[in-house]
Formats: structure tokens, sequence, C-alpha cells
């Protein structure tokens, strides 16, 4: 049995004088000295919001609180490390002192002292994310061992996506996949027992995986009534960085740590983007009903943006449902500039030439660093023409939100089947799509070629002809002879299309066929990704011929992979929204604002965008010193002709005083 005494008392610290009134606004002073009780303290962008969660932990330090008595729970470790080490600048005191670091680290130090106390042995090991895939496999083919072989089916990353957020939100599984996995729709009945299976599994083995380190450390707070007692003695104080972001484990979590609730929560509800991931909005607006009594403090003044952007920032919460948010207002420290820019263009092409010609006027004229422009997207796929535009004029750009849009895994992949199809003889195309099957690697996929190049000669035959073969065939493994027919089909179709039609309908006939039913099961972001090769379509329109479109592809990579830029250099930033948040940049534009792109479609035909309008102020909030929002009247990527788009919904909401519109002249005057 652990043993649960409280450290000893320690003498008073011994901590320098700290004048938190001149080192902090009066919002900042009044959350950071307030008294002790449930806190919630809504920190609005650019506010200050760490230093003033810094400056409560030195306070409390101040006022005898020893630092064994504290408790941080962040969502980084550098986070952590960051405002402990801020905090020993200030006090003196090593961070090693506190309980300090994210929720997962926490609650796999809390389980090794204490797990015994629910049947955990403290010799337990923790399973990698690649090793908890695996376990999972091996307990989905004990149970069904012809469940992978369709390729419709989830595989195991896709699947442990789906369990591991059903265990972060408690939803059921099926409520789970009907709201972030619709493809998976029509078997997900099949999944609760593959869950089970896997639960048994680490059981025996003695593993946890990393959800296990938020699911245990609840369940023995709840269940361990000695450890939870321990606990709510020893952490007389409980503050949680970004609380926004705290999926249902989390925010129980902190609510068993404090019983006394003494907790200061730390977050903006406007932020709150990452419902996908397992955020639950509800946490935050919730919070004084589960701790009576909370105090809120506003920290309202922004010391990032001018007047006018945050003028257009505080209109888009005003656009929110009332009684669903937390009033706030932000309020600017620095003094006034132009007014953000709203700019229409034709398609997307005239989109990213404006930006493009607005880049070198803003770094060759006016001397603005290169890595101060950001460009943000709601998706990947509205970024590609941006990144064209940029490729082709030589000018350095890094995606911060992942590779570049023809480098990305699934797009790779399509490119490599037309290549293929266009040129049998093209081998490396057909590796990569040949290892795809199940059970194919690449001695495999080479035995498959060489069978089929031998057979189309001696036959005098077409090569697809010939891979359809049963002599072909025979050569398949096992397990990808039942995909083979519809792989093969799926290429011959293709290919049929190349003589009789533009590249564009190839492009769409190979997303329709094989490849689209194999990145169903590939990836848990099937939706997402379904879309951004859907933007090749478009992007084939611009061709006559699939030998022109290939030829293209491999020139844009060609001139950008190879140019590795220093995360240091002066290249200008592209990134999606979520991956901005936290970040500043002088000029940001925020392009694809239209209804469908963004907000996407998905949130418009569920009825809930809000979570959309939330992105849209993060993303307005990024800029410091010019923002730009601009939304192309066609969209290209579905083929010749495209399709009419109206603004953004969010833009209709702003008042027109808040913006400059900008109409752009086939010249690209404006």
């Amino acid at each position: 049995m652990a043993d649960f005494t409280l450290d000893p008392p320690r003498n008073h610290e011994s901590i320098p004088p700290i004048d938190f009134r001149a080192l902090l606004n009066d919002e900042q002073y009044n959350a950071v000295t307030a008294e002790p009780g449930p806190l919630l303290v809504l920190a609005g962008a650019g506010s200050g919001k760490t230093r003033t969660l810094t400056y409560r932990v030195a306070y409390l330090l101040s006022q005898g609180v020893k630092p064994g008595e504290i408790l941080l729970l962040t969502f980084t470790n550098k986070a952590a490390k960051e405002m402990l080490h801020r905090v020993q600048d200030l006090t003196g005191i090593e961070p090693q002192r506190f309980w300090g670091g994210t929720f997962h680290s926490l609650g796999h130090r809390a389980l090794r002292i204490y797990g015994e106390a629910i049947g955990l042995p403290r010799t337990f090991t923790i399973l990698d994310a690649d090793e908890s895939e695996s376990l999972l496999k091996q307990a989905v083919e004990a149970e069904d061992k012809t469940f992978f072989k369709d390729k419709t089916h989830p595989r195991p990353g896709p699947l442990f996506d789906v369990l591991s957020l059903a265990r972060n939100t408690q939803l059921s599984i099926q409520k789970t996949v009907t709201l972030y996995f619709p493809q998976y729709q029509d078997i997900q009945h099949r999944f609760e027992p593959f869950a089970t299976a896997y639960e048994k599994r680490k059981r025996e083995q003695n593993v946890v995986d990393y959800d296990d380190l938020l699911e245990l450390w609840l369940k023995l707070l709840t269940t361990a009534p000695e450890v939870a007692a321990y606990f709510g003695q020893r952490f007389r104080h409980v503050l949680v960085d970004e609380y926004q972001d705290t999926n249902t484990l989390q925010a129980q979590i902190v609510d068993k740590l404090a019983p006394h609730h003494r907790v200061m929560a730390v977050g903006d509800d406007a932020q709150c983007i990452y419902s996908w991931r397992g955020a639950d909005f509800e946490n935050i607006m919730t919070f004084q009903h589960r701790h009576p009594g909370t105090v809120i403090h506003r920290i309202e003044t922004n010391y990032r943006s001018t007047p006018e952007i945050l003028e257009l920032a505080n209109a888009v919460l005003l656009a929110q449902p009332a009684g669903r948010h937390f009033d706030k207002e932000l309020r600017a420290s620095r003094g006034h500039m132009q007014k953000p820019f709203v700019v229409q263009t034709m398609d997307d092409r005239e989109q990213a030439e404006f930006i493009l010609k607005r880049i070198r006027s803003l770094v060759e004229d006016e001397g603005v660093s290169a890595s101060e422009i950001a460009i943000l997207y709601r998706s990947h796929f509205l970024a590609l023409e941006v990144q064209l535009a940029l490729s082709r004029a030589g000018i350095p750009y890094q995606i911060t939100s992942g590779v570049k849009f023809f480098e990305r895994q699934h797009v790779r992949d399509l490119v490599a089947l037309l290549r293929f199809v266009y040129n049998p003889s093209d081998t490396q195309a057909w590796q990569r799509i040949a290892v795809l099957l199940p059970k194919v690697g690449e001695k495999g996929a080479q035995k498959i070629h060489a069978a089929a190049l031998e057979h189309a000669t001696m036959m005098q035959q077409n090569f697809l002809d010939a891979l359809a073969t049963d002599d072909v065939k025979s050569k398949v493994a096992k397990d990808a002879r039942e995909d083979w027919g519809n792989f093969c089909d799926s290429l011959k179709q293709v290919s049929e299309l190349l003589e009789s039609a533009p590249p564009s309908a190839a492009v769409e006939t190979a997303i329709d066929g094989w490849y689209g039913d194999y990145l169903k099961g590939a990836f848990a972001d099937y939706v997402e990704r379904l879309e951004e090769l859907k933007a090749l379509v478009g992007f084939a329109a611009r061709f006559d011929n699939m030998q022109d479109l290939l030829a293209q592809i491999v020139l844009l990579n060609s001139e950008t992979s190879d140019r590795h830029v220093d995360p240091e250099a002066e290249a200008v930033r592209l990134t999606t929204v979520h991956q901005a948040k936290g970040l500043e940049y002088d000029v940001v534009f925020l392009i694809g604002l239209a209804d469908g792109q963004f907000p996407g479609r998905r949130s418009i035909e569920a009825g809930d965008v809000e979570e959309e309008r939330r992105l849209f102020y993060v993303a307005v909030t990024r800029a410091k010193n010019e923002l730009y929002l601009s939304y192309p009247k066609i969209a290209t990527r579905g083929g010749p002709g495209g399709m009419m788009l109206t603004p953004s919904r969010f833009l209709l909401e702003i008042p027109s005083d808040l913006y400059e519109p900008l109409r752009i002249k086939r010249s690209f005057g404006w």
C-alpha cells in the first residue's frame, strides 16, 4: 500500500520581493493576486495569458505557499518548462520542486506511485503509438481475421483514432463515428468488441497506452478514496493552462484534484477550436456551475494587434449566439493603423497572384521580413494555387502545418497512379501504388511487374490488360487477390480516359475508383484528404493532356523540394489556422473565405458553424499590423467551368465600416 503522508513542512521560503503592481497591468494584477478559490481567467488573444499564470505561481510562493502544494497542468511540456523557469527567475525556486507538466506526464507520475490502488502494478510499461496500433491489430485479428482485408475498413491506425477519441470524450463509439468518422458509419457496430479485446490484452501484458494515462488517473481519483484525499490535501492550488482545450477526462481530473475548489483555470472560450481532437467547449462554459462561487477575471488588453484589427475581431465575437459564450472585448494597447482589407478575386489563381504581388511589395518596398508574413487557410487544398505561385516566383516559403501539397502522401499516391497508367514502364510509380495492396512489399511488386511485362511481350498485349490475367494474378500475394480485380479495373478505366477525355476526367475517375476506397480505410481524416484530392481535378483542368499535367507536377516538386529552408531563414509562412494558434505575424493573408471553404461544407450541412466562427476569430487575431481577408468568386477545383461561391457568412456578419474593400483589376492594381 502506498504511503499517503504529506510532505514534511518546510521552513518559509525566502522569496525576493516582487513588485507585482509594477510588472502587471490592472487586469493581470487582479487575477494574479486574487483570493484563493475557484477562478476563471478569460484571457483574450494576445493579452498575456502565460504571463498571468506564471506570476500567479510566483505570487502564491510569495504568500508562503510551498512549491509542492502547487499543481500546474499544461498541454505541452515546453509550456510548463518555460513557465517554471520563469518562476525560478522571479523567485529562485527550482522547477523540479513543483508538480508541473502535461496532463499525461503527471498522470503517469501519479500512476507510477499509486497505480496499485486500482490494480495496476508499478512495473507497467507504456506503449508508443506504433506499438498501440500493433496490439490493437492483434486483438482485432483474433476476433475477426478478415476485418483488415477489406480495404474500406479502417486500418489499425485509423481504428485506433476512432477508439481514442471515444475514450477521451467519453462518447459512445457509435456517436463518435457519427460525428467525426462518417465513412465508417455502416460498420461502427463492429468496433466495440475490438475495443474490449484490446483493453483485455493491455491488462494481460501489464502495458498502458497514452490514453490510459488519463483514463486510469481518473479511475484512481474516482475509485481510490485514500489517493484522492491525499491529492486533495497535497495540492492546495491547482492551475490549468489553456483550459478551453481540455477534453472530458481532463476536466473531470481537474475537478477531482480540487475538491477544495482552489483552482485557477486560464483560457478563452473564443479560442476553443479542437473538438475534432476531443476538446469540449462545455468544460469552460460550465466551469462556474461545477465550482460554485467562481470569480471571473477578464484580461482584455491586447498587446499584439492594431485597434482596427481588434475592432474586426470583436465584431466576430459579437456574432456568436447569445448565451453561448462569455462576453469580452479586446482593447488595443497600440496606436492606430489602416483597417483590414477584404479582397474579392475572380478565382484561386487570381487570389494567389494578388498575394504574390502584395508580398513582393511588402518585402522589397516596405522592408517587411518575409518570415513576418503568414498565409493562413482552413484546409490544405485551399493553399495549392498560392504554393504554385510562390514556387514559380522563387519566393522561399515554409509550410508550418505539414508538407507541400504535391508532397502529401495521398497526393503522391494518386499522382503515382496517374504516372503508371500513362507510362506502365515507370517502375517507381508502380512500386508506390502496388505496395498499397495487402501484403505486397517491394519485392512482391517487382515480381508482379516482371510477370506482367513478360506476359504482355509474349502475347503482344497491352500491359494493363496483362496485369488482369490469371498468370499475373498468380504472382500476387494471397491477401491482395480479392482486391486485384478492382485494382486492375480502376487502372484500365483511367487509361481509357487518357485517350478520350481531358486529364481532369482521368483524375476524377482515379479518385472515385480503387484508390478512393483505399483512402477510406487508410486515413481517419479521409473526408479532408478526399477534398484535397478533388483539388487536383481543378488543377488538371488547366492542361490539355496528361503528359503536360504530369510534367508540370514534377517540375513544381523539383523547384521546391530541394530548396531546404532554414527554420530561421527569411521565408513566408503558410499554415492552417489550427496550427497558427498561439503565433503572431506582422502581416496575415487569410484566404479562401467563401461559404463551403470557411466555414467548411460539413459544418454548414450539420447546422453548427460556431467552432468555425471561433477558428475565424483565431485567424484574424494572429495579425499584428496588416490583415487581408480574401475569397474567390469561382472555385476552380471542381473542374472546367468551376462553381460560383458566395463570401463567407463570417465576412457578411462584419459591419462594412470595419474594413476596406479591395477590387482586383485585371492588371492587379488596387
